[in-house]
């Protein structure tokens, strides 16, 4: 049950929830009965009682004229983590939090952590970081174990039960007299060296220092390990298992912080470095890689571009399918309306035949009114064709529209092999397309990098631009944080004979199949092409 009233995170009335608080304190002391139905509403459900009571501290609130200590009230994004968390937790699996700097994840995993072991009988919860200040050190508002000590202890004294911050939080263990829950802490190498635990929470993952040993520590402590970090480049072993596709992935980017806004982060530009910018902000992993196709500033940049620069999509509206494998990829599709990035959606391939994922972007485009689709053939893809001509047919005996479904071959040539690619100067040829481009994939990813570069300059810099030219990309979709990462993933270079290549997988990463379809909507095709007189040929 949420907050019965709005709640600006910007602007926080906190008066407003101490007096709904007091409220429903009040009816609890009056009947001592509903105490025992609460405990076991929140045994399950952590993130209401966070909302319902829980108080964090932030000594920046005094320079704003607002108390250090404060509700914990959690925006939609944190809610969705905790039962993202508890999910694994219960099904005794991995998961990796990727995030932007400053997100809250500390206060949100001690108050998650914290409020599961006060309701739940023997929960052991594992916390480490790369130093011991970093997990406990009293009085450090740093620390996890000093933010969890606060936590408990600003709650109603009918949660705490017996609890006593001098009896039952001792130097890296927080002890829950009431269910036998404990959580303990280590640090560095020792990660992993104690007890077994029912989930283990490692702090900033991808800066231990000797991951690999706390790797091996924490394979015999839990089934649950949960790590959570900013990125900090490819070269260690949360990025790898992050990129492994083994592993569930929870993404938190500052988009989804409604405290933060673009003016937040232009403060941050400002004050940053690019490659900081791109790391810890925009959590790319390729940040310090060189050969970047699409810088992660050109994507920030084209977040509702069109609302920043005063103008509407107008043009064509059609999709984009990337199809997966049975494995560990998934499929994906784009929604477009000219230069608008309207929407991208993915599902698994696990379980499913390609037949039943053509049948689910039909299903797509019929609900989004999209005339046609786009879907690459290389790979398994190449068996989408038949199958899109079979549902055509069976729309058509059931006087259903017909959906134009056109390949997308990015192993193949060029399209417009004898247009310029690049002018030359002073009156002097420049070089061809198929010239420059090794084939269509390079092509069709270099287009997209110049529609990003060309919404940069426009947004940022002020300069002119056709309205066809760039890219928009709606800020409200839904998986806008895992988009951003994997459209700054693809690296370019050089091959033997002169010509553009595009890696859009480098060392341990695995496909950005989000990006993918992205490109494969905007990819310079002949968008008339009418797909039956294609294969009537093939």
């Amino acid at each position: 049950m949420p907050i019965p009233f709005s709640f600006n995170f910007k602007e926080p009335d906190y008066m407003q929830v101490f007096e709904w608080r007091m409220e429903r304190l009040q009816r609890i002391r009056q009947d001592p009965q509903l105490l025992p139905v609460l405990k076991a509403f929140y045994k399950d459900n952590p993130a209401q009682f966070i909302i319902d009571w829980g108080m964090t501290v932030d000594p920046r609130n005094v320079e704003r004229g607002l108390p250090a200590r404060i509700p914990f009230l959690l925006f939609p994004k944190q809610e969705e983590w905790i039962q993202w968390f508890v999910e694994r937790w219960r099904s005794a699996e991995p998961g990796i939090t990727e995030k932007t700097r400053d997100m809250g994840m500390s206060w949100l995993t001690v108050g998650m952590a914290s409020s599961l072991c006060l309701f739940n009988r023997g929960v052991f919860a594992g916390f480490g970081s790369r130093k011991e200040e970093y997990v406990d050190k009293i009085g450090s508002p740093k620390s996890l174990f000093d933010k969890a000590r606060n936590f408990i202890s600003l709650l109603p004294a009918e949660f705490r039960g017996g609890w006593s911050v001098k009896q039952h939080a001792p130097h890296m263990r927080i002890l829950f007299p009431d269910t036998e829950s404990a959580m303990t802490g280590e640090a560095g190498d020792g990660i992993g060296r104690g007890d077994r635990t029912s989930f283990y929470i490692v702090d900033e993952s991808a800066f231990l220092e000797r991951p690999y040993l706390v790797d091996a520590s924490l394979s015999a402590t839990t089934n649950c390990r949960q790590d959570v970090s900013t990125p900090n480049g490819m070269a260690n072993s949360f990025a790898e298992r992050r990129h492994s596709g083994k592993i569930k992935v929870f993404t938190f980017h500052w988009r989804d912080d409604p405290r933060k806004d673009d003016a937040w982060y232009a403060k941050q530009v400002e004050n940053l470095d690019p490659v900081t910018i791109a790391q810890e902000i925009d959590i790319n992993y390729n940040a310090s890689v060189e050969g970047v196709l699409i810088p992660s500033a050109w994507v920030q940049a084209a977040i509702d571009a069109h609302e920043k620069l005063g103008i509407q999509a107008t043009g064509q509206r059609m999709g984009a399918l990337d199809i997966a494998d049975e494995g560990k990829d998934t499929n994906a599709f784009t929604t477009r309306h000219g230069f608008l990035l309207e929407n991208v959606e993915e599902w698994s391939g696990k379980g499913d035949d390609i037949f039943g994922t053509i049948q689910r972007a039909f299903g797509i485009c019929d609900d989004k009114q999209l005339e046609s689709y786009r879907f690459d053939t290389d790979g398994l893809g190449a068996g989408a064709r038949g199958d899109a001509r079979v549902i055509n047919e069976q729309r058509e005996g059931q006087l259903q529209r017909q959906i134009m479904a056109t390949p997308f071959r990015g192993s193949g040539s060029v399209f417009d092999p004898d247009a310029e690619a690049v002018r030359g100067d002073n009156g002097q040829p420049g070089r061809l397309n198929k010239d420059f481009f090794a084939n269509a994939k390079a092509q069709s990813w270099w287009s997209l990098r110049t529609r990003f570069q060309k919404t940069y300059r426009a947004v940022v810099e002020g300069m002119d631009f056709n309205p066809d030219d760039i890219i928009s990309i709606n800020g409200n979709i839904e998986k806008l944080g895992k988009l951003i990462s994997e459209l700054s993933q693809p690296t370019y270079s050089v091959n033997g004979v002169g010509k553009i290549i595009v890696d859009k997988k480098p060392d341990g990463t695995k496909s950005p199949n989000l990006a993918d379809s992205v490109m494969i909507a905007y990819a310079p095709m002949n968008t008339a092409l009418d797909i039956w007189a294609q294969l009537g040929r093939g």
